[in-house]
C-alpha cells in the first residue's frame, strides 16, 4: 500500500511519517514537492504518486495572519483540499484530512460533537469549514478529523512558547477564559494510524463510510491551566532553569488578537472512541509524555 503524506514537516506531519510507517509505503512530500497554493501541481502529484490513501497534514495556521491574508487561507485550506478530494476520487484513494474545533463558535457551554452546526468567528474556522465542505461535496471516501489546541516537542506552539518565555521572565500573563483540550501531534498521528487501518478493512470488507470525527485529547483545561501545567512538569523533570514561577490569569480581553477566538473549543470524542475501540488518554497525562521527551532530548 502507498501513502502519500503532504505537509510531512509540520508537527502533526512530522508525527504521521514515522506512525504510518507500519501501515506500508509512505511518499512524504513538504510544500517544495506539493504546494497547498499550487492546484495544478497538486493535481499532478497525486496522479504521479497514484497512492491508495493521501493523508494530507498540510494547512494554513496563521490564525492571525489569515484576517489580512483571506485569499492564501482559502486558497490553501478550503480550494486544495477540494482539489485534493477530487483528485483522490480519480485514482480511488481514500482521502484523510484534518480541521479544527475553530470551525465553532465557541458559545456552546458543554463539549461540540460531530453533529453541532458550525458557525466560525475568523477567517482560518471559516476557510477550514470551506474545506470540509469541499471534500464532502466531492463525493471521495474520506475521513475528517477535527482536532484542537494542538502542540509537539518541535516546531512553533504554545508549549514550546511557554517553555521559552518561563526560562526569560518571572512572570506570564496567559488568557484563562478559554476552555478546551490540548493535544499533542503524536496523539493525532497514532490514532490516524489506528482509524486508516480499520477504514481500509472496511473499505476491502465493502462496509466503509466516510465520516467526521472529532480527536482530541480527554479533559479539558483553559490556556491559564496549560501554562500552570507545563511550567510545573517543567520544573518537577528539572529539564532546564525556569525563572518563572507566578502565572497570571488573564481575560481574553486584556490581550487582544487581530482574530477572535471561541471560548469554548471541547470537542466530544465520544463517536471516534466508540467506532474505532479507543479510549482517548487524559491532556495532562499526554502533556507530561511529551515533556518527558523534550527533557531526554535536552539531556542527551
Amino acid at each position: 500500500m502507498k501513502m502519500l503524506l503532504t505537509g510531512c514537516n509540520g508537527q502533526v506531519g512530522w508525527e504521521l511519517a514515522r506512525a504510518l510507517l507500519p501501515l506500508g509505503e509512505i511518499i512524504a512530500v513538504n510544500r517544495t514537492q506539493a504546494d497547498l497554493a499550487d492546484l495544478d501541481g497538486l493535481r499532478h502529484a497525486v496522479q504521479k504518486y497514484n497512492a491508495d490513501v493521501i493523508v494530507n497534514a498540510a494547512a494554513y495556521t496563521a490564525v492571525d495572519k489569515a484576517e489580512t491574508e483571506k485569499d492564501l487561507a482559502f486558497l490553501i485550506n478550503a480550494e486544495a483540499p477540494g482539489v485534493l478530494a477530487e483528485a483522490a476520487k480519480k485514482t480511488g484513494a481514500l482521502l484523510i484530512h484534518y480541521s479544527t474545533d475553530y470551525v465553532f463558535d465557541g458559545t456552546k457551554t458543554s463539549a461540540y460533537t460531530e453533529d453541532d452546526v458550525p458557525n466560525p468567528v475568523n477567517i482560518y474556522g471559516q476557510s477550514k469549514l470551506a474545506g470540509e465542505q469541499a471534500i464532502q461535496a466531492s463525493g471521495v471516501d474520506y475521513m475528517m478529523l477535527r482536532t484542537s489546541w494542538v502542540y509537539a516537542a518541535r516546531g512553533h506552539n504554545f508549549l514550546k512558547s511557554i517553555l521559552r518565555l518561563a526560562a526569560e521572565r518571572e512572570e506570564l500573563n496567559i488568557v484563562a477564559d478559554q476552555i478546551g483540550s490540548p493535544t499533542w501531534a503524536r496523539l493525532i498521528a497514532e490514532t490516524t494510524a489506528h482509524i486508516l487501518r480499520q477504514s481500509l478493512l472496511e473499505r476491502r470488507e465493502g462496509g466503509f463510510n466516510s465520516g467526521l470525527y472529532n480527536l482530541t485529547s480527554a479533559g479539558e483545561t483553559s490556556w491559564h491551566g496549560f501554562a500552570r501545567m507545563i511550567v510545573d512538569v517543567a520544573q518537577q523533570q528539572q529539564n532546564q532553569a525556569l525563572k518563572n514561577h507566578t502565572i497570571n490569569p488573564i481575560a481574553t480581553t486584556a490581550y487582544p488578537l487581530p482574530a477572535k477566538r471561541p471560548a469554548n473549543s471541547r470537542l466530544a470524542t465520544g463517536r471516534l472512541e466508540q467506532h474505532f475501540g479507543l479510549k482517548m488518554p487524559a491532556w495532562d497525562q499526554a502533556l507530561t509524555l511529551c515533556m518527558k521527551d523534550i527533557a531526554d532530548s535536552v539531556h542527551h
